[in-house]
């Protein structure tokens, strides 16, 4: 809860039907914030995802549109205050992950990849900057590749890298607002979006890599959300890489 406010908080979670989103969702849910699940194509899902949140007492509900479409963001966005009042924390948790070598990528991959995650990233900053209230967050989302360079990761990394380019910079244009922005950075993490197209040995290799010697939980990328969502008032401008020590 940010001292500048009383009532209840209310976040935004893109992608909130995925993996990591979900467990935003839930994480933020449980500690007491009004949430509104995003979602781009599982409607049924998202829609279930807001039933179990409303049959435990909280508040919830589902909103869809292309991230990367302004208009169709900006009525995401006015659903949310229509429903609870205004905003204070908006989770960028949408993308997507096309992997190639930079020598035989599909030029269309790199254009899919640039729509959702530079320009979603871009659309939903731009509307955050304008609604979120005094005390807010913004949190966007890149990953630990940037610093790792595993090949066939190049124009995905690319895409995280401008992510990690708008937040530093939207951070310090909103000089005096009280509204902090962020970058959570994933590490090797057990979702559907990284499993996809591995073997059990890449996925091993992966998991014995960290210090920690295992694969990261959507659950593990929830808990520093949340601290960045609310208790870290002092943390702002900031990549935070959430990967077991691995880079």
């Amino acid at each position: 809860m940010s001292p500048t406010t009383t009532s209840p908080r209310v976040a935004l979670v893109t992608g909130g039907s995925g993996g990591i989103g979900q467990a935003v969702v839930e994480r933020l849910a449980a500690d007491g914030y009004a949430v509104a699940v995003h979602y781009a194509g599982n409607a049924a899902h998202a829609t279930a995802i807001v039933g179990q949140i409303t049959a435990a007492g909280g508040r919830a509900i589902a909103v869809s549109g292309d991230v990367a479409d302004e208009t169709a963001m900006a009525q995401s966005f006015d659903a949310v205050e229509a429903a609870f009042g205004g905003i204070d924390v908006v989770v960028n948790t949408a993308g997507i992950m096309l992997l190639s070598p930079i020598a035989t990528l599909d030029l269309a991959d790199l254009d899919r990849m640039h729509r959702t995650n530079i320009r979603g990233t871009f659309v939903v900053a731009q509307l955050a900057a304008n609604r979120l209230r005094a005390g807010g967050a913004l949190i966007n989302f890149s990953t630990s590749v940037t610093r790792l360079q595993f090949p066939g990761y190049g124009a995905y990394v690319a895409s995280k890298a401008a992510v990690e380019g708008i937040t530093e910079i939207l951070a310090r244009e909103l000089r005096g607002r009280d509204i902090t922005v962020n970058a959570v950075a994933p590490g090797p993490t057990a979702t559907p979006l990284f499993l996809d197209g591995k073997s059990d040995e890449e996925i091993a290799n992966l998991a014995k890599a960290a210090p920690l010697e295992r694969l990261g939980t959507p659950v593990d990328i929830a808990e520093v959300v949340a601290f960045l969502a609310g208790p870290a008032r002092w943390v702002n401008g900031q990549v935070l890489f959430a990967n077991g020590g691995i880079a």
